[in-house]
Formats: C-alpha cells, sequence, structure tokens
C-alpha cells in the first residue's frame, strides 16, 4: 500500500512537473507588502518569468493547486511562522516548490533557521535585481533537475 501511494505521488508530481516545465517559469511572491510585489513585478518584467502575488498563506496554497509554480519567494514576516509553514508542507504541494524567504533582516540567524528547515535561500529586502535573479534561476534550475530526476525514475 505504502508503496503504491508513494508510486501514484511520484507519478502525479512527475505530470505536474513536466506541465510547467516546457512554459514560462511561474514564481510565486507571498507577501504582504505591496512593495515587494511592485519591486519584484519589476524586476521579473523583461524575464520570461511569470510572477503570481498573494498576501496570505492560504491564498498562496490555493494558487500552488492551481498552477505549476517552480519557486516561491516567501516574506519571513509575513504572518508568524508563514515561513516556517510553507516549509513544512513543502513536499505535499503540487509539485513541490522551493521556497526562498525574504526578509529585511535576512541575518546568519535567520539564513541558518531557514536554511536547516529546508529554505532553499534567503533574499535581503529590498530587493536588489541581480540577487533575485540569481537566486531564482538557481532555485528554478534545482526544481527543473528534480523534475527530469523524478521522470526518469517514473519511466524506469
Amino acid at each position: 500500500m505504502f508503496l503504491s501511494r508513494r508510486l501514484g505521488d511520484l507519478t502525479r508530481m512527475v505530470d505536474f512537473m513536466r506541465a510547467g516545465r516546457d512554459s514560462t517559469v511561474a514564481v510565486l511572491a507571498v507577501s504582504s507588502s505591496p512593495e515587494d510585489h511592485s519591486s519584484l513585478e519589476a524586476i521579473l518584467a523583461h524575464s520570461r518569468w511569470r510572477l503570481y502575488h498573494s498576501s496570505c498563506h492560504f491564498r498562496a496554497i490555493a494558487l500552488l493547486a492551481e498552477h505549476s509554480i517552480a519557486v516561491v519567494i516567501v516574506d519571513a514576516d509575513l504572518q508568524p511562522g508563514a515561513w516556517r509553514d510553507f516549509l513544512a508542507t513543502r513536499e505535499s504541494l503540487p509539485g513541490s516548490p522551493l521556497v526562498i524567504v525574504a526578509s529585511r533582516l535576512a541575518d546568519d540567524r535567520l539564513w541558518s533557521e531557514a536554511l536547516n528547515l529546508g529554505a532553499y535561500d534567503v533574499l535581503a529586502k529590498p530587493f536588489r535585481a541581480r540577487e533575485v535573479f540569481h537566486s531564482v534561476s538557481l532555485a528554478w534550475r534545482h526544481w527543473n533537475e528534480r523534475c527530469e530526476e523524478c521522470a526518469c525514475a517514473a519511466a524506469g
């Protein structure tokens, strides 16, 4: 039973990732700050990336269920523990997106805690275009490689 359920989860994940892999790279920004959304919109405006916005954890989960989203940028100050909730449930979310935590106080303590809990990276705010591109590009590449590994595992 466990093996069959796990295989079903793997097949669903591969199908989900294949659907999003060949299209525009999707990024979800989860922040209650309008400045964060406008800043990320301006940074990503000239890329082939699609930016989705959410100001709360619950709407973000709904967007993840509706769209193939590879990377989630979540504000550490969104709601108490919201970024930790994303990390705790990341594997059960559609497509298992990679999580980047953003904070005005992106210090060593936050960086260590976030990475130890499974975050892909930590971004300092205010956002800098070069750092956002670098972090999101690497996260997407990692997500895409994981997708290809899942496809190979499902096929063989």
